[in-house]
């Protein structure tokens, strides 16, 4: 039995991205692109509505200290340690997906934010990276081995972050595992999703997740239908090369057009099913099941589980935005995070 989905929180015509809850405390916090009419990146939902986090002032549009202010708030992660991982990603050509070579270099950052006091504790500047190919979307922090994981899909590579070091690696480039199948279109509510100029939405290894015990790194592309594990011993093993990680990397389902995706403490995968307005998940036994199915899951985007229960999701309707529809907005108003209860 499909569960039903609740709306948690509307934000008008702010559209939200990255979805996340503290799992000690359940605070649930959402990010938002820095499109117009901007708001807020990032915010904590109290009672419904949106208070600027962690604070109004790095909530500000300062082109001169991006250091110290968001710049394109991309994903979230809260951890069982008490800190909410904020990555703040403005690849170059403005775009999180797909580069159109406007900007010559993207701006990055990774912000460890301790949920104690609500303070900045450390800033991640990914200096080692290509800045104009570099496209960092997802996220999710190892702290048993101090790394970070994050997908790539502008250089189609898993990036691991040495969270002591604050140096980083590059790895899987271009494996079968993190790039696009060929000529596999996005075909949502009947139609493919091709911009304006005729190009069509692809994007390389995007979502992912990591198992509560930190064995297992799940991640696929957008444009592709497998879903990927590789366990993280691996990924964090520096004297294995990309020939030996690609050896490594496990099939686990065929699971259709995914964007996002989380594990729940029992090993199970969610991943948004945005051709059927669905939530899937995958079990410890490959197999994969609905969650929930509902016309309002309009490209479900980005995942957070509470100690409650529920998974939260947002639905960032990307593809109902002006520039896949020949310039006609066709995004249903207000936009909005939901939830769902978990299955038993």
């Amino acid at each position: 039995m499909a569960q039903k989905l609740i709306e948690v929180a509307s934000f008008g015509q702010n559209q939200p991205i990255g979805v996340a809850v503290a799992p000690k405390t359940n605070r649930l916090f959402v990010s938002f692109p820095h499109t117009e009419p901007y708001l807020f990146g990032l915010t904590e939902i109290v009672n419904g509505r949106r208070v600027p986090f962690p604070d109004a002032e790095w909530n500000k549009v300062d082109t001169a200290a991006t250091e110290s202010h968001f710049v394109n708030v991309q994903d979230l992660y809260a951890d069982h340690q008490n800190y909410l991982w904020v990555l703040d990603s403005s690849p170059a050509g403005g775009a999180a997906v797909i580069g159109d070579g406007k900007k010559k270099q993207g701006r990055f950052k990774l912000l460890k934010i301790s949920l104690d006091d609500n303070k900045v504790q450390r800033i991640y500047t990914f200096d080692d990276l290509p800045k104009d190919k570099s496209a960092l979307n997802d996220m999710v922090i190892d702290n048993s081995r101090q790394l970070a994981y994050l997908s790539d899909p502008g250089l189609h590579a898993i990036v691991v972050l040495d969270l002591q070091s604050g140096k980083s690696r590059v790895v899987l480039r271009d494996d079968r595992s993190t790039v696009v199948e060929p000529g596999l279109k996005l075909h949502l509510d009947g139609k493919d999703v091709v911009d304006n100029k005729g190009n069509p939405f692809v994007s390389n290894v995007n979502g992912i997740a990591l198992t509560p015990d930190a064995k297992w790194f799940y991640f696929r592309a957008i444009n592709q239908t497998k879903l990927y594990r590789i366990a993280t011993e691996y990924l964090a093993n520096i004297t294995l090369t990309d020939a030996d990680l690609s050896t490594k990397v496990q099939l686990v389902a065929e699971t259709g057009i995914c964007h996002g995706m989380i594990a729940d403490s029992k090993g199970n995968i969610y991943l948004s099913d945005s051709p059927e307005h669905a939530i899937q998940y995958v079990t410890t036994d490959g197999k994969t099941h609905v969650l929930v199915k509902d016309g309002r899951l309009i490209w479900p985007d980005s995942f957070g589980i509470g100690n409650d229960g529920y998974l939260y999701v947002s639905a960032s309707q990307m593809n109902r935005l002006p520039k896949y529809n020949h310039g006609e907005n066709k995004v249903e108003y207000p936009y909005r995070v939901y939830k769902v209860q978990l299955p038993k």
